[in-house]
């Protein structure tokens, strides 16, 4: 693109819908082993036979969706007899609501609103199963929240024991878990039938982060868009976020930013402009993924930094710690939950580097650990669930 300056009918996206977080890279990079476990736990149904249950750990924004969408795009190629249903937990969260959307992809459309059973509704899956001889493979994204009043427990039992109850019926489940604290446990009845086959998806280290924004960047933008320099900035804020979605907002935003400006390539200021924006809808994306007990820590937490700074604390020496026995009293007080849960939730925070857990202090009863939030208090509380405040 010659010039400097951006022409009112020119764009920097050669590909715009490359930054989209709902699109399948036809690369798949650094999840080799992960997508070839999903293949492998697939594979049977290719011989008519069920496929193995799968369970896909790791924090967000770590390729367990995407993963899972391309295993399901081969079967689509290779196995008629396959049918695939993804279904987000997160915008359904009640095993009624779950196979209603199961339904509508079997039968191409969505059951009645009212006056219409579960069980009528199993039975039409499994009769349509049964009749067209398919074989069903369900994607259960963000299962963690369905883990409240044993959703989960409920939704697998229903799925998994079809069999029984409809002779005939083979139906397969990916549960997508997006936590790596594996303390979730299955009620003993799912357990035995669940026994997935358990595929961890770690953090993507810098380079691998570097490698994927890159190629997203060469395919997505015309040459000359975004340099060396301004990528690494791009990949240092993705990295302390720990999320690679959050690196694929940086490069759409920052175009934008740069358009804006009726420039021919992204500068850092307009990376930094657009973390300001991407970061808080990275923080609130997290906070609606917890469940109530750990939106309650972070908002004991936010709300005395607020209630110091009240008292006259200065913003930039604010104190925004508490040492764990003093959040756990308070904690405890909000929930009737015990040490063991909190001490779990912690874990969690940590692990999404929302809050810092590993602050020791010598005190008169020996070491204690501290807990901090890694986000200005305002920004929590903004981004926080009603059920938490």
């Amino acid at each position: 693109m010659p010039g400097k300056t951006l022409l009112w009918d020119q764009t920097l996206f050669r590909r715009g819908e490359l930054f989209e977080f709902d699109h399948i890279p036809e690369h798949f990079a650094h999840r080799d082993s992960q997508f070839r476990s999903l293949i492998f736990g697939v594979r049977p149904a290719l011989q008519g036979m069920r496929p193995l249950n799968m369970l896909c750990v790791g924090p967000p924004g770590t390729g367990k969706t995407t993963a899972a969408r391309k295993a399901f795009e081969e079967l689509g190629e290779h196995a008629p007899g396959v049918i695939t249903a993804h279904v987000n937990c997160q915008a359904n969260q009640t095993r009624y609501t779950i196979f209603s959307q199961i339904f509508q992809k079997l039968i191409g459309h969505a059951p009645p609103t009212s006056g219409v059973s579960f069980k009528k509704i199993l039975d039409e899956i499994a009769k349509y199963l049964i009749q067209n001889e398919k074989i069903l493979i369900v994607a259960l994204d963000d299962i963690n929240y369905l883990f409240h009043e044993k959703e989960a427990d409920n939704v697998l039992y229903s799925l998994l024991r079809a069999h029984e109850t409809h002779p005939g019926t083979k139906i397969g489940v990916i549960a997508i878990l997006s936590d790596d604290n594996l303390s979730y446990v299955f009620d003993p009845k799912v357990g035995s039938i669940f026994l997935p086959e358990e595929i961890l998806f770690p953090r993507y280290a810098w380079d691998e982060i570097k490698s994927i924004l890159s190629d997203r960047a060469k395919l997505g933008f015309y040459p000359g868009v975004l340099s060396e320099d301004v990528l690494d900035v791009i990949v240092d804020y993705t990295s302390e976020a720990g999320d690679l979605r959050v690196g694929i907002d940086l490069l759409k935003r920052s175009a934008l930013n740069s358009e804006e400006r009726a420039s021919t390539s992204i500068s850092e200021d307009d990376v930094r402009l657009a973390y300001r924006k991407s970061r808080m809808l990275h923080l609130s994306r997290m906070i609606a993924s917890l469940g109530s007990g750990e939106q309650t820590i972070l908002a004991i937490l936010a709300r005395k930094a607020g209630a110091n700074e009240q008292a006259g604390e200065e913003k930039e020496t604010l104190e925004t710690e508490q040492t764990a026995g003093d959040l756990y009293a308070a904690f405890h007080e909000s929930t009737g939950l015990g040490y063991t849960r909190f001490h779990a939730m912690l874990h969690k925070l940590t692990t999404l580097r929302l809050i810092d857990a590993e602050i020791a202090t010598e005190g008169v009863h020996g070491r204690s650990r501290r807990i901090a939030l890694k986000y200005d208090y305002e920004d929590v509380l903004g981004a926080m669930q009603p059920r938490s405040l």
